[in-house]
C-alpha cells in the first residue's frame, strides 16, 4: 500500500465525493442494517445493546429477548434483572440493562410508550447521544441522517471524504457534503466499507472501490 503525507485540510472535491458515493451504490443499491429489529423500540433497544459489541452477538441476544419483551411496557414487566439473564453474552450487559429499563420507563411516562421521531426528544433518553439517535432516526423514520461511528470517522478521516477532529464536525461536514441523493444510505455505505475494506489495522486498498478518489493511498 503507498502512503504519502496527508494534510488535515485534505479532503476531497464535490465531484470526487458524487463519484464515490455513486460507486458504492452501484455495488450495493439497497443496504440494511445488521442488527435485528421490527419496530423503532426494538431499534432503540438493539442500539443500546450493539455499543462495543458486534451486531452478531446482539442479534442472537435479542432474537430471544424479543420473543418475550418487544415494548416499553413488557421490558419493565420483565424486569432488570431477567433482562440480564437474556444479554448477559453482550459486553457491559448490567449497564446497558439499566439503561434499556430506564429507556423503558420513559418513554411510558413521557412519550406514550412512542419513540420519539426527532433527535432533540431521542437524546432525552437515558443513554442515548447523537450518533445512536442519528441511527434509529436513519433506520426507524428513513431520515436521511448520517451517524458517524468509529468506522466512519476513521474512514471520512482517513480518505479525505469529511476531515475533522470530533464526530460532530464529521457530520456535519459529510451533511455538507454528501448529494442529497445518497444522504439516506450513506452511513450504511461507509460502515460496510469500513468493516470489509477499509479496515482500523489496514486498508485493503487493492480491492476498494473508491481507492483512486481516496486521499490516503
Amino acid at each position: 500500500m503507498r502512503q504519502r503525507g496527508i494534510h488535515v485540510y485534505d479532503c476531497m472535491t464535490a465531484t470526487q465525493v458524487e463519484a464515490f458515493f455513486h460507486r458504492l451504490s452501484v455495488a450495493n443499491p439497497a443496504p440494511e442494517s445488521t442488527l435485528f429489529f421490527y419496530s423503532p423500540y426494538t431499534l432503540l433497544v438493539a442500539v443500546v445493546l450493539s455499543a462495543r459489541a458486534t451486531d452478531r452477538s446482539v442479534n442472537q441476544a435479542t432474537r430471544r429477548l424479543f420473543a418475550v419483551a418487544n415494548t416499553p411496557a413488557s421490558m419493565l414487566a420483565l424486569g432488570e434483572s431477567n433482562l440480564k439473564t437474556y444479554i448477559r453474552a453482550i459486553g457491559l450487559f448490567q449497564s446497558k440493562a439499566k439503561y434499556i429499563i430506564a429507556i423503558s420507563r420513559f418513554l411510558i411516562e413521557s412519550f406514550n410508550s412512542i419513540v420519539p421521531s426527532e433527535r432533540a426528544l431521542l437524546e432525552k433518553l437515558p443513554g442515548i447521544g447523537r450518533k445512536s439517535a442519528n441511527v434509529v432516526l436513519n433506520l426507524a423514520f428513513w431520515q436521511p441522517v448520517i451517524a458517524v461511528d468509529t468506522h466512519v470517522f476513521r474512514i471520512c478521516n482517513r480518505s479525505g471524504l469529511a476531515r475533522g477532529g470530533t464526530p460532530l464536525e464529521v457530520e456535519r461536514k459529510l451533511t455538507d457534503s454528501v448529494p442529497e441523493e445518497y444522504r439516506l444510505h450513506a452511513h450504511h455505505w461507509l460502515v460496510m466499507h469500513g468493516r470489509s475494506v477499509c479496515q482500523a489495522r489496514h486498508a485493503h486498498c487493492v480491492k476498494c472501490l473508491v481507492c483512486d478518489l481516496c486521499l490516503f493511498s
